[in-house]
């Protein structure tokens, strides 16, 4: 890899680190299509859930004193049981028939919460967590599950990214483990994971800082600014 390329990279790379940290998801709507461009489908996928996972660890610590384990553990195991069957067994489903549902239930989720339909936001969140785990095992991104699930329990700004956190980190070490047994990451991703490291400590800073001094109404802009990036990107795949 070129050196100007892998700074272009690392740059994308470190735009992911602080979306996450800032909104609590969104990372892979940068990196994964980054690094499946630079490195290969694949090996971007499983590359992607690598730094993932490694960037989660730093925004636990950071957002450590609003995690909420209680209330967020039910959406991280179906998130765990979700990622390791999509990483195992839905390779090869259909991306179409997986965008139209991943769509529909964003959709639904939306005007739930748009109009406070509590039951059905409640019924719909264990399905959102282990359908966002499948949906980011085979294509490395949950794209809004995750995002809405979280939502639907309803916390200020700093626990739901403690919360987003913590399912994030489960699901990518989840996915990380599978890819790194069938030998999906090879040493150059390796090497560009250890580059990435002060990258992911910058992000997390600038991310959480973000946070702090945003008010609820920002961070809902924001939460909602990241889901839409989402549903484009899924309506492009679908288109």
């Amino acid at each position: 890899m070129e050196a100007l390329a892998l700074i272009g990279v690392l740059a994308l790379v470190y735009v992911s680190f602080t979306i996450s940290a800032s909104a609590g998801l969104g990372g892979s709507l940068v990196m994964v299509p980054t690094l499946v461009l630079f490195v290969g489908s694949k090996e971007g996928v499983a590359l992607a859930a690598l730094f993932l996972a490694s960037n989660n660890v730093m925004k636990i610590i950071a957002y450590r004193r609003t995690l909420p384990f209680r209330a967020a553990a039910w959406i991280v195991a179906l998130i765990v049981l979700g990622a390791a069957l999509g990483s195992t067994l839905l390779v090869r489903a259909p991306t179409y028939a997986v965008t139209i549902g991943v769509i529909a239930m964003f959709a639904m989720s939306v005007i739930a919460e748009r109009f406070d339909v509590t039951a059905v936001r409640t019924g719909f969140a264990p399905l959102l967590s282990f359908a966002s785990g499948a949906s980011s095992g085979f294509s490395g991104t949950s794209g809004p599950l995750k995002g809405v699930a979280i939502r639907n329990l309803d916390l200020d700004r700093r626990h739901f990214v403690g919360a987003a956190s913590l399912a994030s980190f489960a699901g990518d070490a989840t996915k990380t483990a599978i890819f790194a047994e069938a030998e999906l990451l090879g040493r150059s991703s390796v090497l560009l994971a250890l580059a990435a490291v002060p990258l992911m400590a910058l992000g997390t800073w600038t991310g959480s800082t973000l946070n702090e001094r945003a008010g609820e109404q920002t961070f809902a802009i924001l939460f909602w600014t990241v889901m839409t990036g989402y549903s484009v990107r899924l309506g492009i795949l679908l288109a």
